[in-house]
Order: C-alpha cells, then sequence, then structure tokens
C-alpha cells in the first residue's frame, strides 16, 4: 500500500507542475516544451527534491518518443518518404558526419582518450527529435521549407542511432568503432527488412479482424500492442525501439485504419512526451553545474554554435534560403534525447566513466534548456522582416502533406446510402472528399468500389481532425445515429469557425436543434420523405410534373425559412 501511494503522489505531483507550468510558459509565448523542463528541474533531485528515482521515471517516459516517432511514421507514405531522399541522406548524413568530426576535433585538443571522442562526439552531434518536432507542431511548420528540412535531418538521426548503439555496445569488446559500426548498419538492415514483411502481410489483417468487433478499446489495445510488440522485437534485434514504431506507422500510413488510429494514440503520445520533459528536466545535476559552471557553459555553448554553423552552412548549400537555414539551424542545434541513451549505454558497458557521462548528460540537457529561448530569439530577428512566402508554402507534392486525405475539400461523417450518394456527386462533379465511417465491412466494400473513405468514428473530434478538419472548407454529417449529434455539431464548430457545417437531421425540431449548435445547412429526412411523396401523389392526382415541382419547391422554402432565414434548400435531394 505503501508504494502504491509513493507512485499515486509522484503522479499528483507531475500532473499539478504541468498544470502550474505549461500555461505560463504559453502565454509568455515560450512553447511547452520549456514548461516540461522546467517543472521537472522543479521536482527534481535539484529543486524539491519531491521526485528522486528519475532514471525510473526516464523508462517510461521515453515511450513518448516511441508513440511520437510512430505518428510521424503514419503521417506520411514510403512514396512520399523516397521523394526526400535526397534532404534524408544528403542533408542529413552531412550534418551528423561533419558536426561528429568538428566535436571530435575539440575533444582531441582536450586530450579526450580516442574512444571517449568518439562517442561523446556522435552523441553530441544528434540533436533532440521530440523537442524538434514538438515545435514544428505547436507553430503548424512541419509542411514548411524548414519544416521538412529539420525533419529530414532528425529521421536520418534517429536511423544512426542504431549503428551508433551497436558500435558503443561491441567496442567495449575487442571490436574497433568501424567494425562495429558495420555490423549495426547490418542490423540496421535486418530489422528494417523484418518490420517490412511483418507490416506488408499482418498489421491490416490484425486490424480487419478487431475493427470487425466494433469495440473501440480493443481497437486501441491492438494499436498499443503492435506499436510496442514490433518496438520490443526490434529491441531484441539491438536495435531502437523508436525506429520500429516509426516503421510500424510507415507500414499503416496507407491504411484505411491510419485517422482512427492517430485520433486513439494521439493522447497517449502527448501524455508521455511531456514526462520525458520533465525527465530531463529532473537530470540537470545543478551541483556539478556550480562547481564547473564555466566548463559546463562554454562546452553547452560551443555545441550550440558549431552545430547551428554546421546547419546552416549545409542548409543553405542544398538550397534553402538564408531565413530558412537559419530556423533550422537554430532549431536543431541543440543535443538530443538520444545523447541520455547513447552515453547510458557507453556507462553501462564500461567505455565512459561515470564523471564524464555526468558531464556529457548536464551538456544534453542544458542545451534542451536554452533552445527554446534561441529559436524564440531567432523568430524575433527574422520577424523584422516581412516572413519569407517559402516559409509558409505548402506544396501538394511534399512528403509531409497527404493531400487526397488530410486536405481533401469537403469531409462527409458517416458513408450509409446518404453518404453514399453525396461521395458520387462530388466524385461526378470533381470535388476532392474524404468520407469516414466506423464500420468496418462497408469501409472494405467501398474502398474496393473506389471510394475514398476511412475507417474511423466520426463522432470523436480527434477522428475528425486526423481527417483535415483543420484545412477542410465543408462538413457533411450524414450519420445513421443521431444520437449526440448536437453537441458534436457545437463542438466543431467551437473548434472550427470558419468550417461549413451541413448536417443530416431527423425531424424539423432536430433541424432547430443544429442550428442553435452551429451547422450552417440542415436537411431533415422525414420531412424530404414527405415532400417527395406528396409531390407524387400530386402528379398522381392529375398536376402535370412542373407545376407539382413548384408547389413542392415553394412548400420547402417556406418551411427552412422558418427554420433559418440563411438556409435555403436550392435543389431536390436526388432519389
Amino acid at each position: 500500500m505503501h508504494a502504491d501511494n509513493s507512485i499515486l503522489l509522484y503522479i499528483l505531483e507531475l500532473l499539478a507542475a504541468a498544470v502550474i507550468a505549461i500555461p505560463i510558459f504559453h502565454r509568455l509565448g515560450l512553447g511547452s516544451v520549456l514548461g516540461y523542463l522546467v517543472a521537472g528541474a522543479a521536482l527534481g533531485p535539484w529543486g524539491l527534491k519531491l521526485i528522486n528515482e528519475v532514471d525510473d521515471l526516464r523508462h517510461v517516459a521515453e515511450f513518448g518518443v516511441v508513440f511520437l516517432l510512430f505518428l510521424i511514421g503514419l503521417e506520411m507514405k514510403p512514396e512520399r518518404l523516397w521523394v526526400m531522399r535526397r534532404l534524408v541522406f544528403g542533408l542529413g548524413v552531412a550534418q551528423v558526419l561533419i558536426t561528429a568530426l568538428l566535436l571530435f576535433g575539440v575533444a582531441q585538443l582536450f586530450s579526450f582518450p580516442l574512444k571517449v571522442s568518439i562517442i561523446a562526439a556522435f552523441g553530441l552531434a544528434l540533436s533532440s527529435t521530440a523537442f524538434g518536432l514538438q515545435v514544428l507542431s505547436e507553430k503548424n511548420a512541419l509542411t514548411c521549407t524548414y519544416g521538412r528540412a529539420s525533419f529530414a535531418i532528425l529521421l536520418l538521426q534517429d536511423l544512426s542511432v542504431v549503428p551508433l548503439m551497436a558500435m558503443v555496445s561491441l567496442s567495449s569488446g575487442g571490436e574497433t568503432l568501424t567494425s562495429s559500426a558495420g555490423v549495426g548498419l547490418l542490423e540496421v538492415s535486418a530489422g528494417i527488412v523484418c518490420v517490412l514483411l511483418v507490416g506488408r502481410f499482418l498489421l491490416n489483417p490484425i486490424l480487419d479482424r478487431v475493427a470487425a468487433s466494433r469495440n473501440s478499446e480493443v481497437f486501441i489495445a491492438a494499436t498499443l500492442l503492435m506499436v510496442l510488440g514490433i518496438g520490443r522485437a526490434m529491441e531484441l534485434l539491438h536495435l531502437s525501439m523508436a525506429l520500429g514504431a516509426f516503421l510500424t506507422g510507415l507500414m499503416l500510413a496507407e491504411s484505411h485504419y491510419r485517422h482512427q488510429i492517430e485520433a486513439d494514440i494521439e493522447p497517449v503520445r502527448g501524455t508521455l512526451l511531456g514526462l520525458f520533459f520533465m525527465t530531463v528536466g529532473m537530470s540537470i545535476d545543478f551541483g556539478l553545474l556550480t562547481r564547473e559552471w564555466h566548463w559546463v557553459l562554454l562546452a553547452v555553448a560551443g555545441l550550440l554554435f558549431i552545430k547551428a554553423s554546421v546547419l546552416w552552412v549545409l542548409s543553405r548549400i542544398s538550397g534553402l534560403d538564408n531565413r530558412n537555414a537559419l530556423r533550422t539551424a537554430l532549431l536543431l542545434s541543440q543535443a538530443g534525447e538520444f545523447g541520455f541513451v547513447l552515453f547510458g549505454l557507453a556507462l553501462l558497458t564500461g567505455v565512459l566513466l561515470p564523471e564524464r557521462v555526468q558531464f556529457l548528460t548536464l551538456i544534453v540537457a542544458l542545451s534542451m534548456v536554452t533552445t527554446p529561448f534561441i529559436v524564440k530569439l531567432g523568430d524575433w530577428w527574422l520577424n523584422l522582416n516581412a516572413p519569407d512566402e517559402s516559409e509558409i508554402a505548402v506544396t501538394t507534392t511534399t512528403p509531409m502533406s497527404n493531400t487526397t486525405e488530410t486536405n481533401g475539400k469537403v469531409i462527409i461523417a458517416g458513408f450509409g446510402r446518404v453518404g453514399r450518394r453525396v461521395a458520387q456527386l462530388l466524385d461526378r462533379a470533381g470535388v476532392e472528399y474524404i468520407a469516414l465511417d466506423n464500420n468496418h465491412d462497408r469501409v472494405n466494400q467501398f474502398r474496393g468500389e473506389g471510394f475514398n473513405v476511412f475507417f474511423g468514428d466520426a463522432r470523436k473530434l480527434k477522428v475528425l481532425q486526423s481527417a483535415g478538419a483543420a484545412n477542410a472548407t465543408m462538413l457533411i454529417f450524414s450519420l445513421d445515429n443521431f444520437s449526440h449529434l448536437e453537441h458534436l455539431v457545437k463542438d466543431v464548430r467551437r473548434h472550427y469557425p470558419k468550417i461549413q457545417i451541413h448536417a443530416r437531421a431527423h425531424d424539423i425540431a432536430h433541424c432547430e436543434k443544429l442550428l442553435n449548435d452551429g451547422a450552417n445547412q440542415v436537411v431533415a429526412e422525414t420531412l424530404e420523405a414527405g415532400l417527395r411523396l406528396g409531390e407524387m401523389a400530386l402528379i398522381n392526382s392529375g398536376f402535370n410534373k412542373d407545376k407539382a415541382n413548384g408547389v413542392v419547391a415553394d412548400f420547402r422554402m417556406e418551411l427552412y425559412s422558418a427554420l433559418n432565414d440563411n438556409v435555403i434548400y436550392k435543389s431536390r435531394p436526388p432519389n
């Protein structure tokens, strides 16, 4: 019971610190990352000393990075990743090698041993994937010029972690660092092939069976099992769990389950990633900082300067303009979370002594703390001039923008008979749309017939967000089940005030509720059925077709105008 109370107390302390710190730092314009870092430092061994078991927390918090990489993979497609190959294997490789070479030279100037110099150089050359992607996400900059370049560099760095970890593990024995890295590359290749085979032949069939149960809790559990299971399998192959998660997401990027998966995983990812940043704050050894402050500050400043300089030069060579090159350089100038992993592994294998690991870990943590200020300062300086169009332009061929899925002009929520009829009309008119339905059999059937429909519970705001509600011009609710539709319309209107909401209602009373909750236009199915039957009755009673159409059209206009002067029904719905 005492242990349970301690865990509960830890959770309460972490939640309280986050709830207090994050709004303050958002209000100051410094972002959530720095808020988490400061909150962690306040709770840790050198702050209020409320939490001392930092390593145990970090093991759990690292899953935040795992789920972050999974969602990044989910947002991409293999062919679009191929489009980025020049940035990934050109700019990314050059950044890691040149930065590591310069840092190695600095370490040698201070007479560090050869192995220590190499491991420290490569560990510090890697930037923070969690920090970089979080900042880009908060700024909606993943599809910007510097966002794509930054993502490519971070992706290559994540790929390089595996051979670097193999190098550290094997160099504790008799192998040379070169042969260790070669073995690591072979392990990377074997692991990637295994994940691709599993993803190709097993993941979607498993999700088909789970989705058929129509149990959302089981679907979430199956998704978590796949991500963590494949990640664990990669670890058994001495590979990175984060890399396994990225590849798993990449294999599901083509799946019609991707929007539901993203909506289910996002809250888990956000919580664990926040915990990860808090553990980084707890890791700052203020005692060492006080004793060796001049060396620590010199090392942090030197690291930031070297990395930013290399990134700026390489970005310019790769074709980025000065503004985007500078943004990329400032964003990725810090050391990253994989430095903790690499240096910790070097400590376990005896390659690095504890005092060296403490010093390097402190450099990593402080560089992550200072980077939000540097990014903020860079934004302020760049914004003194008018922003470049290249910073905000998003092209339809960028790997991070799935135009046919997440940027459709129309979202159809519900793909029953009404939703399908709407989709057919939009297809005929050449209007882009994306449809969502939580009936697995229905989705499979109509995807096979060429409809752009995905599995997802459209009653959940997170699913609509994943489907691109922020970029859509229109949202059509054609759900068979009307329960909770009023609350859903109200939530969508609150989060997306500019989107046009058209909804299928049950009757006139239901129409009034939906209009009051924020719908732009509504159609009552019982009313339309009655009008259609009435039109047939008029024709059979001797009215000619044009006369009957006119009577029905006038009556329809009166009914809908009574609901809302802005709701004008312009044409009879298709049969």
